[in-house]
């Protein structure tokens, strides 16, 4: 099973929720909210060949964070994968916006001069803006949207663009997101938990329920449970190729889980 965006710091207990993911044989990306967290998240699966640390500055904390862009840039060679970072258009950062916009293009830049990373992005209510500063910095890497929610115009354009998609347990249990992940290119999507933050009938999700998204797949795809999980994979193969595969770091040269 893959967990492509899990704040596994975050939880209430790290140690004990690397350790599941470990036991159970997870491929997670832990991604990080603010640059000085990279460092102890990293820690926690220093042992897990399986678990990969994203260096990230969350929009929603951009106004409180943005002098840490300095210890971004210094942190940045040390890890492939960038998250969790991008933009929010929701009506209680408004006053947050243009520092928003700042640090997500300088990390961009950032992202651009060194050769590239596999992002996992941020773009709730702000889809457009996010697509238009990966379309001016199109060399900064694999940018994957985490629990798209734009509009269908915006998701054909994210497509265009090469854009990725991960979706998760409660993305896929309504309507919508079912919708919109059915029109997504089968070949980009990947599973996510987004836990502790998302959450079904009021309980955190945890890496390994992304086995519910494993599922919800399958039927939006038609095929069976095994064939899902097979080309998920597959697409997380290829997408940790995607950039710099001279420096693969073997994230996911062992698929049989």
């Amino acid at each position: 099973m893959i967990d492509l965006h899990a704040h596994i710091d975050l939880y209430p207990d790290p140690v004990a929720t690397t350790k599941e993911c470990v036991d159970r044989n997870l491929f997670v990306l832990s991604v990080t909210t603010t640059p000085s967290a990279w460092s102890g998240t990293a820690a926690l699966a220093k042992d897990a060949a399986r678990i990969r640390t994203a260096l990230g500055l969350h929009p929603q904390i951009a106004q409180e964070r943005q002098s840490e862009l300095p210890l971004f840039e210094e942190l940045l060679p040390c890890t492939r994968y960038v998250g969790e970072i991008g933009l929010d258009g929701g009506p209680e950062l408004k006053g947050t916006w243009d520092v928003q916009r700042r640090v997500f293009d300088e990390i961009l830049r950032m992202c651009s001069a060194a050769g590239g990373r596999v992002m996992t992005i941020h773009s709730r209510r702000a889809a457009t803006q996010v697509l238009d500063s990966l379309a001016a910095r199109s060399e900064a890497g694999a940018a994957i949207l985490h629990w798209f929610s734009g509009t269908r115009r915006e998701l054909q354009r994210a497509v265009d663009q090469g854009c990725w998609f991960s979706v998760g347990p409660a993305m896929l249990a309504g309507e919508k997101g079912r919708a919109m992940t059915a029109i997504m290119p089968p070949d980009r999507i990947l599973t996510e938990s987004d836990g502790p933050f998302a959450q079904i009938n009021g309980r955190p999700l945890f890496p390994w329920d992304v086995e519910a998204a494993e599922k919800a797949l399958a039927k939006i795809w038609s095929v069976s449970d095994e064939e899902a999980r097979h080309r998920l994979l597959e697409n997380l193969r290829r997408l940790t190729t995607h950039v710099a595969p001279e420096k693969s770091d073997g994230f996911s040269h062992d698929s049989k889980s």
